[in-house]
């Protein structure tokens, strides 16, 4: 299984049609973690943290984070990335559900998406939806143009803070909240340097608190938490810092943590 099912199963847990590009079945593993209350009880607000580039192989290697990251969740799911690992590629088959040959975007470049996307599929079916992420990122850029509200924010503490007065606010029925500082700084210095690594480490206590807001804030609501990336990232000894562009277990490699509550 690859990143393409995240959309999938998405719109199987709240009841929706998916895109129409969408090539892959959804999470069995997901969905029996719901089980019986699937079809009776749709999932109703769903909060999606995207974490980028932090890779499996890196939490196997920082057992610490990966352990927070477990306890904040039920569910882990061992998922591919794209070829090439890049973060538009990524980030359109995430929310797509399908290839890069499909919806267009097949290396490093920022167009926005003429083709379906999670995001239609969910104005489609009265969803109140938004993205949360900082200006000129590719969450900014490629999910343009849809029927959905953009909170664009100057740094990744600015997308935290704007995600849980969102929370607060429980007008949307779907979040996508995006931090990027881990692949700002790798591809400045090494993915498992001092600096990425204190990065890393704010993403994941970030999750944490956002798991935590939603336990409080939407408590009255069936709800699903999601902490997804992209890729992952390795050492390149000839660029003399950290990148993501190979068909490599490091890059490709991502562990996706899923949570899923009833109403209180």
């Amino acid at each position: 299984m690859d990143i393409r099912s995240v959309t999938p199963t998405l719109c199987r847990l709240m009841g929706i049609d998916p895109p129409t590009t969408c090539q892959v079945p959804p999470l069995e593993s997901v969905l029996d973690a719901w089980g019986l209350r699937l079809e009776a009880s749709p999932v109703d607000r769903v909060l999606v943290y995207g974490a980028d580039a932090i890779g499996r192989i890196f939490l196997d290697s920082h057992p610490d984070l990966k352990k927070r990251l477990v306890a904040a969740s039920d569910i882990q799911v061992e998922l591919r990335a794209m070829t090439p690992p890049k973060t538009p590629v990524c980030f359109a088959s995430m929310f797509t559900g399908a290839m890069p040959a499909v919806h267009g975007i097949r290396r490093y470049e920022r167009p926005v998406l003429t083709c379906d996307t999670l995001f239609d599929a969910l104005a489609r079916a009265g969803k109140r939806a938004a993205i949360v992420a900082v200006g000129d990122c590719s969450m900014d850029i490629i999910f343009r143009g849809r029927q959905i509200d953009y909170f664009i924010e100057q740094d990744d503490a600015a997308v935290t803070a704007r995600t849980l007065a969102l929370l607060k606010e429980d007008r949307h029925d779907f979040i996508v909240s995006y931090n990027q500082e881990y692949d700002d700084t790798l591809h400045r210095t090494r993915h498992d340097g001092p600096e990425a690594l204190a990065a890393a480490r704010r993403h994941v206590e970030t999750f944490v608190e956002l798991s935590q807001a939603i336990e409080e804030l939407w408590s009255g609501c069936s709800r699903a938490l999601l902490f997804v990336s992209d890729h992952g990232a390795h050492y390149d000894a000839a660029k003399g810092r950290s990148d993501h562009c190979d068909d490599i277990p490091e890059d490709m490699d991502v562990l996706h943590f899923w949570r899923l509550r009833e109403a209180r």
